[in-house]
């Protein structure tokens, strides 16, 4: 897949409360509760079976916010195995939670140098890339959060090349929203469009190609992309609601132009969304 990695952020890129589609994270199912107990490492299990478990019930810790219990599990882990990649995209995943950037950094590397071709490790540093450069480019930090944002992108690139990766359709959505905020609407409409033929009710995807088509002025097209979202949503974002009010000014159906303003007042009336369109409504501009 060729890209072009030069391409500045510019305008495209809108941190803060503006970037509302968040890279995914793909990586461990993270329990809610510890419901595995440390007494089953009473039983003498073998080595790959202890480390299994310590794996698991560090990943129950980390679910739960307790880090340090995680970090715990995950260093007796380490003891049986210390070249085990899964242990190293755990620890990283723990770092990155406890601001801990640098060893976050330093562990997703250990893991991706341990097993190559590990893509859920490297779809979640490409998360944690791209988290670091919207951090960056939120505090002023540009050609830094711009180089970070490019890295993502590399990283990405090689994830969806993986065809037997269980979750590659949400790896091209997170190549397209990459994409998207390096200014390159061509690329992410390929990524999006490879993702929804993937999963045709992908809202995610049906709500990127439709600021995809508005954004190069195909309303028609726009409109159909938001017409097949709202059969797999029941309730509409703020952000769709937002775009659908624009797409119908700009195919003059009024009717369809003041449900949406409607459903945005009612249902969002604190959201940046209803914001931008009161201002544009100040504005003139609606």
């Amino acid at each position: 897949m060729g890209v072009n990695l030069s391409l500045s952020l510019g305008k495209h890129f809108k941190p803060g409360p503006g970037m509302r589609a968040a890279i995914v994270f793909l990586g461990l199912s993270l329990s809610a509760c510890v419901t595995q107990q440390e007494s089953v490492f009473d039983s003498n299990p073998s080595e790959e079976d202890a480390l299994k478990a310590r794996v698991e019930l560090a990943r129950s810790y980390i679910g739960e916010g307790n880090w340090e219990d995680a970090k715990r599990n995950l260093k007796l882990a380490q003891e049986i195995d210390p070249k085990s990649p899964e242990v190293a995209e755990a620890f990283a995943l723990v770092y990155e939670r406890t601001g801990e950037y640098e060893l976050a950094e330093e562990s997703f590397k250990r893991a991706l140098s341990l097993q190559r071709d590990f893509s859920r490790a490297r779809n979640n540093y490409a998360a944690f890339l791209y988290s670091q450069g919207a951090q960056a480019i939120s505090r002023g930090r540009t050609e830094e959060g711009q180089q970070r944002m490019q890295q993502a992108e590399e990283q990405l690139i090689i994830v969806v090349r993986d065809t037997l990766y269980d979750a590659r359709p949400r790896a091209f959505i997170n190549l397209g929203l990459v994409q998207v905020q390096l200014g390159k609407d061509d690329e992410a409409r390929e990524a999006f469009s490879r993702a929804l033929a993937m999963d045709r009710g992908n809202n995610l995807a049906l709500l990127e190609l439709a600021h995809i088509e508005y954004r190069a002025g195909n309303y028609t097209q726009s409109d159909r992309y938001l017409e097949n979202y709202r059969r797999f949503r029941r309730q509409q974002s703020a952000r769709a609601l937002w775009l659908g009010i624009r797409v119908a000014r700009q195919l003059e159906d009024r009717d369809a132009e003041a449900s949406y303003t409607l459903a945005l007042r009612n249902l969002y009336p604190q959201s940046a969304e209803y914001r931008a369109y009161q201002q544009a409504v100040e504005n003139g501009e609606l």
